[in-house]
């Protein structure tokens, strides 16, 4: 008997979409399992070099909890790439200005760092409210 490999004709086709409620769920362990399913490791066709990976809508993103003293201690930086413009921004912070990227950047770490996982990061839709537009889509709820 052969082994299976799935071609990226075959993964495209049999991409699915998802819909995650963030709403309680501790960043963590919500950005693990995001991460596992953008792979595509829940599908027994997965294999590491083709991108079989779903799609995934996370909602609700403002609402997600963190345990211990996160929200002081873990720092988000960015630079300018001009001389001495590196800035920071606490975790509380960017919660406040910009919940979506705490969970980009969760997930974003889980990933493999190469072509391969910035492509897989590109199915990853993140919302702060309830509401997103990929109704048509017909997500299914995912239940972590």
């Amino acid at each position: 008997m052969k082994t299976f490999s799935p071609t990226a004709e075959e993964a495209k086709a049999a991409r699915d979409w998802w819909v995650v409620d963030a709403t309680g769920k501790t960043l963590g362990r919500l950005a693990s399992e995001i991460a596992k399913v953008l792979r595509g490791k829940h599908k027994p066709t997965f294999s590491p070099h083709v991108d079989a990976g779903d799609f995934v809508v996370v909602t609700n993103c403002d609402r997600i909890v963190v345990t211990g003293n996160k929200l002081d201690d873990v720092y988000y930086y960015h630079h300018s790439r001009h001389p001495g413009g590196l800035s920071s921004r606490s975790m509380r912070e960017q919660m406040q200005r910009f919940p979506d990227r705490v969970i980009f950047e969760a997930v974003k770490g889980m990933m493999p760092k190469t072509k391969l996982g910035r492509a897989q990061m590109k199915k990853l839709r993140i919302y702060a409210g309830s509401e997103h537009p990929h109704i048509a889509q017909q997500p299914q709820e995912l239940e972590l």
